[in-house]
């Protein structure tokens, strides 16, 4: 593990290195991947530095304690070593999670869809409240949100609803919410009081750019026309939606949310990459099906993954068995509990498959 350490600390000065020089100056491109490398590998060797040089305090009072007889002193060495000891142990478990894998995708924007499953008008809208506690989580963070494309059920639901959330690290943090959506309470298309079972899926994909997937435009059939629904000025009365048809898969993504056609193309193909970006990660993990299956939060759309009951007030996350009592705070956004719940659980499970120790 010292080794692995030592390679990190040796590249590091060499990007320091690099970034002074006069001809990565003259490389905007390089620049920006030498500085994102640098801000990546700084937290991993700044703690190894500090570990060594906790070590080193261990070292250095174990010495002074043999060959010291002043009463005083000695215990003050004993503090200093306790102190040091505890720090060494800190940084050492520091360490062992940030040598974990990292997810290559986690500083990615995303792409959300939303659609309504069982429960017909109430499932609708229920999708509506999902979103909003999406983008509503979105402006804690800072992130900023696009909406793409929206199909409406006429009583304020949303049968399918797709957006982008563009913000770091959005997907390391949004990347645990795929999957199915289960509401309970009373709908308000309910006139019996009856407490009804509807469901919404959610699948949340990394945006992909195009050194991540390569879209061949001659594989896909653009089409043009009018935007129905709401929308400002213009949007209805010219030919500036876009239908974008993947040809060899039958992927169709349509975005009628800008007034600009080449806007709204612009978006149709972010959100046609993310999905043939996902479908080659799925194919990916299918090959580690056992490894797949045991993760927190899979991303299958078929997975049952939270329960939110309203006449309990009660949110559950069925994968880490977490219940919270607060509702009304979840759906308006306040996701964090849940999310650093499900982000450490991932953690711990990456940590006992690992095995790994810093000697």
């Amino acid at each position: 593990m010292f080794d692995q350490l030592n390679e990190v600390t040796g590249r590091l000065e060499e990007i320091m290195r690099m970034l002074s020089e006069p001809e990565t100056l003259k490389d905007p491109e390089l620049l920006q991947k030498l500085m994102k490398e640098q801000a990546a590998l700084s937290p991993l060797v700044e703690c190894y530095r500090k570990l060594l040089k906790a070590e080193q305090t261990v070292e250095d009072a174990l010495k002074m304690l043999r060959e010291e007889s002043d009463e005083e002193m000695l215990q003050m060495l004993r503090e200093e070593l306790s102190s040091a000891k505890e720090e060494v142990l800190k940084r050492k478990e520091e360490l062992k999670i940030m040598l974990l894998p990292k997810d290559p995708n986690d500083e990615k924007n995303v792409v959300v869809e939303i659609r309504a499953g069982v429960g017909g008008d109430e499932a609708a809208l229920f999708a509506a409240e999902i979103y909003r506690m999406y983008a509503h989580y979105a402006d804690r963070m800072g992130w900023k949100t696009e909406l793409t494309s929206v199909s409406e059920n006429g009583l304020g639901g949303f049968k399918e609803c797709v957006f982008l959330i563009n913000g770091q690290g959005a997907y390391s943090r949004l990347k645990y919410e795929s999957g199915v959506h289960r509401v309970q309470r009373v709908p308000e298309t309910e006139s019996g009081g009856r407490i009804h079972t509807s469901a919404v899926t959610v699948a949340i994909m990394p945006q992909a750019e195009e050194i991540d997937f390569h879209l061949d435009l001659n594989e896909c059939r653009f089409d043009v026309f009018r935007a129905s629904g709401n929308g400002g000025q213009c949007v209805n009365t010219t030919d500036s939606a876009v239908r974008l048809t993947h040809i060899p898969t039958g992927i169709v993504v349509s975005c009628q949310d800008e007034k600009s056609q080449l806007k709204n193309k612009d978006k149709a193909l972010k959100v046609l990459r993310a999905k043939l970006y996902q479908l080659e990660l799925d194919r990916r993990h299918d090959a580690e099906a056992e490894e797949r299956r045991s993760q927190v939060g899979s991303g299958d759309r078929s997975e049952k993954i939270r329960t939110y009951n309203f006449p309990q007030g009660r949110v559950t996350d069925h994968r880490i068995k977490l219940t919270l009592y607060r509702i009304e705070q979840i759906i308006d956004g306040d996701l964090d509990e849940i999310i650093d719940s499900l982000a450490a659980a991932d953690q711990a499970r990456k940590l006992a498959s690992s095995g790994s120790d810093v000697a």
